[in-house]
Order: C-alpha cells, then structure tokens, then sequence
C-alpha cells in the first residue's frame, strides 16, 4: 500500500514546478477554488422549495460538515500521527500546512458537502463530488496530503453525509409532505 501511495503521489506532485501557470492553478485548486465550492452551496440552498426546505438543506449541510471535519477526522488525527509528505521528503510544499496529514480536512469536508448535495440532487451532486475530487488532487499536487489522505479524508466524508441523512430521513420525510415545503409557500 505504502508503495502504491508513494507512486500516486509522486506522479501527481511531479507535475509541479514545471511552471509558473501550473503551479498557480494547483494552489488555486487546493487553496481557492473551495470556497467558490461553498459558495455554489449557498446558490443550491437558495434553490430549494420552500424555505424550510433551504433551511433543513443547510442544518443537515452544517451537521455532516461538523461530523466530518469537526469530529471524525480531528478523532482519527488524535490516534493516528500521520506526517505529510514535506515532512517526510523534505521539501518546500507550494501552500503551507500543518499537523497530521491522514485523513485529509479538505476531502473529508468537501465529500461531506458531496453527499448531501447529491442526496438532494443528483446532477448537482455529481458535479460536487468531481469539485471535491479535484480540490483533493491540488491537495496532492502541491505537497500537502498524500492519496491516502485523500481516500480516508473522502470515505469520512461520504459516510458522514450519509450517517446524517439517514438519522434526519424521518425529518426530511416528513419536511417533504408538510404544506409549507410547497414552491408556492416560499420565504
């Protein structure tokens, strides 16, 4: 596996440093490019039907997030030292970072995001889980997380956004028949 990780890694961060454009559109990606992400979630929210709808769409948003980033992967940090692979290789990585390396803050967070969106709409949901697969890999380009990291961050993430739609299904179940779910109730 270790192998494996080194190569990927290795491949995806050799790409840098070959230019100044290249270079500038990997920190774009892993540094950046997020938060137009988490603003396209607030433009998704704002197109829900209903405003509680909007509203539950962003709590259930909110609690994946935390579980995800706030809770699973600071856990798995606290047990599990992971250093990353500036530390390791010895190297100047393109944007800073700190701490543990596994799992990735970023991909746990954005494929939390992935998923409730998806569980929402399953268009917007594609185009989001591509959006966190590749603000994951400029995490890799520019040093700051192996694809190890990446894997463990995106599996915390979709569990989360699935363990949290599932213990609110009876809620969102519930939001969907309520009358003032309906377009022509709309805040």
């Amino acid at each position: 596996m270790e192998g494996l990780n080194n190569l990927f890694f290795n491949f995806i961060h050799g790409l840098s440093g070959r230019g100044f454009l290249t270079d500038a559109l990997g920190i774009f990606i892993a540094e950046y490019f997020s938060y137009f992400v988490f603003a396209g979630v607030i433009w998704f929210a704002a197109f829900r039907r209903g405003w509680r709808m909007k509203l539950f769409f962003l709590i259930e948003s909110a609690l994946a997030l935390i579980l995800s980033r706030g809770i699973a992967t600071e856990a798995i940090r606290f047990f599990y030292q992971s250093p990353r692979p500036f530390d390791v290789l010895n190297f100047q990585p393109l944007i800073p970072a700190n701490g543990n390396s596994l799992p990735s803050g970023h991909a746990a967070f954005f494929f939390a995001l992935a998923t409730i969106v998806y569980l929402y709409d399953k268009r917007w949901g594609i185009w989001y889980f591509s959006f966190s697969a590749l603000i994951s890999v400029g995490r890799i380009f520019v040093g700051v997380h192996w694809p190890a990291d990446i894997i463990a961050g995106a599996v915390v993430g979709v569990l989360s956004g699935l363990l949290i739609h599932f213990l609110l299904s009876k809620e969102i179940t519930e939001l969907k028949k309520s009358p003032l779910s309906e377009a022509g109730h709309q805040a």
